[in-house]
């Protein structure tokens, strides 16, 4: 009764207003209403799957590795691997010609969708995320300082070892980075290929890095010959006699390039996003 509710009030309200302009708050705010009615499963559900194994795999690797491996690889899976798979699925109208073109017909600008989409895979989803690993990294770590003996001489010591996970450090710098690489390449992906959408963008980011790091590493032995290593936009390290030497970008030039992969990169993939969008047919 509710969504039929909301695609009447959408009707009704895009019949006085007409379809020329871009976006809409009332319209947006009907738009994002019927994309979670209408796909429950898809987005909340496995919203709610992925925290469920970010705590499985929290208490596994607690138990058997410590809470300092415990908190960064489970932070990494449900953010930037959690984030991937979602995102694969926003856009995921595409895989049945009644479904897809149901969508494009549907009264809303391609902003509107598009806006959409971000809002769940972007911004809410890492939202929820970060309040849901908190309060359960902060229980556990409580749990683990209330386990402690008080009277034991190394009782401050063993306090101190173990601590919240920490948002600002190197290890969550990182892995916002990988999120947003990730999950922008996937919600592109997503609108390239109708059908394996994730299995095909994978495919074809591995396929990408692997031809760059190709690339770098066949430059490298062009320009100095026999080498070691050579690491896309950072450094190569060549043997000098029984030693080695490492050749390092420019700290200027290695930042421009980090902030570039780091941020402009995402934001030129979710825009490109937009752009397919706008010129999808079924």
């Amino acid at each position: 009764m509710l969504l039929l509710k909301i695609l009447k009030g959408q009707n009704h309200f895009l019949n006085n207003t007409g379809m020329n302009n871009t976006f809409s708050a009332r319209r947006f705010k009907l738009l994002f209403k019927k994309t979670l009615l209408e796909r429950p499963m898809q987005l909340l559900g496995f919203t709610g799957l992925s925290f469920l194994l970010v705590l499985i795999l929290y208490v596994l690797l607690k138990t058997f590795s410590g809470i300092g491996t415990a908190q960064n690889l489970s932070f990494i899976w449900g953010l930037a691997g959690g984030g991937c798979f979602l995102s694969s699925f926003v856009f995921a109208y595409f895989s049945s010609p009644s479904a897809g073109s149901s969508y494009l017909t549907l009264p809303a600008s391609h902003f509107e969708k598009w806006l959409c989409g971000i809002l769940i895979a972007a911004v809410l989803y890492p939202l929820l995320f970060l309040l849901f690993f908190r309060m359960m990294d902060a229980g556990f770590v409580a749990a683990y300082h209330n386990s402690l003996d008080p009277a034991s001489p190394f009782y401050k010591q063993q306090f101190d070892a173990v601590y919240g996970f920490a948002y600002d450090d190197n290890i969550a710098a990182k892995v916002y980075f990988l999120f947003l690489i990730f999950s922008s390449t996937m919600l592109l992906g997503s609108l390239y290929f109708n059908k394996t959408g994730f299995i095909k963008s994978a495919i074809t980011c591995c396929v990408i890095c692997s031809a760059s790091y190709g690339l770098n590493w066949l430059i490298a032995r062009i320009l100095f010959g026999e080498i070691n290593e050579a690491t896309l936009f950072y450094h190569v390290t060549i043997p000098v006699g029984k030693e080695e030497g490492s050749i390092e970008l420019p700290a200027r030039v290695a930042n421009i390039f980090q902030y570039s992969v780091c941020y402009v990169m995402p934001v030129l993939l979710y825009a490109l996003a937009y752009i397919r969008l706008k010129e999808k047919e079924f």
